[in-house]
């Protein structure tokens, strides 16, 4: 049986990024410890259904399953992935979120394209029926904070180092998606990637932020082996990409089993400053101008893939990510889906995951005590008006019922 639906989402928050604590001691940073889900994994999927949602951002604690070469853990995925089938919620699977098992290292080990590939492709021979996949989640942000800001994983702050890491995850985001096709011939990918925006404080600054303009584009250039500028070209090869790593990308037609997730928050777009530094500008442009850009680039279907801000401000920020939305889908472009960023409330967000504070920040549709807020009684009104008249509109996902 197939059907075409509009996708009301939310997600599990998953991250786990090492990072350097005070002492001196490197720590994991596991979100869905933090929250609580490991212990109460099944109310949270209940929450979902509380919600009216069918389709959950989700996937396995990569640095806990993936063991070694060919070696796994599968016991908690067995359990949950085996509750959310029962419950007819449909996974949009996280296979990669901001971090890799101790064995691998780090995003920097040339070896990681292929290990992670044989892990998705071992991912997706055990739960075949999955569709829906993000195989790394927001690779920008991935390499931008771990090997050009220095915050998370190998800790790296150099353009070489940055295109190290770009070039590697967007391999393995490739190889990721060839590997599953292998298996599964029927999945669509939903890249999530965060949608960002340079400002110029002043007329001289226009030409830095029209390079930073051009970078944020290269992680799904890469992807979708979308030519890049010369600009960029020149940097990529300044910094240790060679001709042949840059042209094995485009050599699928990857592309096509594509859907570009775009990631929109209030910190998104920035603001260069005479300075020197970057700062958040908040939402000058707002979701709809920035995906626009993108998609009028890659021209695929989108998916408004993550939103969320602090209460109180909450419950208005959710129905202004809606207009942008909708807005979009009424101009032509193919939307397919919204996101509000998490199911629960997050912890030490505010610091980018950087301190090890165990700060509660009230970001979610639930607090951690799994009481409904303010934005999830309002999403959960959103869905409930909207899903009957979306469904008609005439396109959506094509799912397959096994």
């Amino acid at each position: 049986m197939a059907t075409n639906k509009f996708m009301f989402a939310t997600g599990i928050e998953n991250s786990y990024p090492t990072i350097l604590l005070p002492n001196g001691q490197e720590k994991r940073v596991d979100e869905m410890e933090k929250s609580g889900h490991y212990e109460h994994w099944q109310r949270d999927f209940e929450l979902v259904k509380e919600m009216g949602i069918e389709f959950l951002r989700y996937g396995p604690p990569y640095y806990k399953t993936h063991l070694g070469p060919g070696q796994y853990d599968w016991e908690f995925t067995d359990k949950t992935f085996g509750a959310l089938r029962e419950m007819d919620i449909t996974p949009i699977v996280d296979l990669c979120h901001f971090g890799v098992p101790d064995w691998i290292g780090s995003f920097q080990n040339p070896d990681f394209p292929r290990l992670f590939a044989e892990y998705c492709r071992a991912f997706a021979e055990r739960f075949p029926y999955v569709q829906l996949y993000t195989p790394v989640n927001e690779i920008y942000i991935t390499a931008f904070f771990s090997a050009q800001l220095g915050w998370w994983n190998e800790r790296k702050a150099s353009d070489r180092d940055f295109v190290t890491t770009l070039k590697n995850v967007c391999k393995a985001n490739v190889m990721a998606m060839m590997a599953i096709l292998e298996v599964q011939p029927e999945a669509t990918f939903i890249q999530s990637e965060s949608t960002e925006y340079y400002h110029p404080e002043a007329p001289e600054l226009f030409d830095k932020a029209r390079f930073m303009n051009e970078k944020r584009f290269l992680s799904l250039d890469l992807t979708y082996g979308y030519p890049v500028s010369v600009t960029m070209y020149e940097y990529l090869m300044d910094n240790g990409m060679t001709r042949d790593e840059y042209h094995w990308f485009g050599q699928s037609d990857i592309m096509a089993r594509c859907i570009m997730g775009n990631d929109y928050y209030e910190t998104n777009e920035h603001l260069l400053k005479l300075d020197g530094s970057i700062v958040p500008s908040g939402d000058i442009f707002g979701y709809y101008v920035v995906t626009k850009q993108y998609f009028d680039r890659y021209h695929l279907p989108v998916m408004h893939t993550e939103t969320n801000i602090r209460e109180p401000l909450a419950v208005n920020w959710l129905w202004r990510q809606w207009a942008n939305a909708h807005r979009l889908k009424q101009d032509g472009v193919p939307l397919v889906g919204f996101t509000w960023y998490s199911l629960t409330d997050q912890i030490d967000w505010d610091t980018a995951l950087r301190e090890d504070n165990n700060r509660v920040n009230p970001l979610g549709l639930y607090d951690l005590d799994r009481n409904i807020r303010p934005v999830g009684k309002a999403y959960k009104k959103l869905i409930a008006q909207w899903k009957d008249v979306l469904a008609k509109e005439s396109y959506g996902i094509h799912l397959n019922y096994y």
